[in-house]
């Protein structure tokens, strides 16, 4: 469900309840968590701070460090650096067995489905990995 939404703010008023009230329940607990990534809109979901990439083909660019989506059925969370071994949401996948988990997105349908301890802990995980790529 991609949004047109220009803004953070715009994106989460655009969402209908129950599941605006999960997304910005996520939101909150991002920006206090992980407070020095920045929100901003990328690719029609939520962002949170920017990492530029380069591939040993010589495709580069930026992307987001961790990333919010309302999807049809599911709540994305996208936690997207790897610690050299693993991305870290495929890491915390044990920790999170309600969850979908791909190399770098958690799929759940509701905020109970998850526990926010194990999310507050992959978020900073993330936060460090991205400070390190940016020294």
């Amino acid at each position: 469900m991609k949004s047109d939404a220009k803004t953070p703010t715009e994106y989460i008023n655009s969402i209908k309840e129950p599941r605006k009230n999960e997304i910005k329940q996520l939101h909150k607990l991002i920006r206090k968590t992980v407070p020095d990534l920045k929100p901003h809109m990328k690719f029609g979901m939520l962002g949170y701070g920017t990492y530029h990439y380069k591939y040993s083909s010589g495709r580069e660019g930026d992307w987001m460090v961790i990333g919010l989506a309302n999807q049809k059925n599911y709540i994305s969370l996208y936690a997207c650096l790897s610690d050299g071994k693993k991305y870290i949401a495929e890491k915390h996948k044990s920790e999170l067995p309600k969850a979908n988990i791909g190399k770098s997105c958690i799929r759940f349908k509701k905020l109970e489905d998850v526990d926010m301890n194990v999310i507050k802990h992959l978020l900073q995980e993330t936060n460090e990995i991205a400070k390190k790529i940016k020294n």
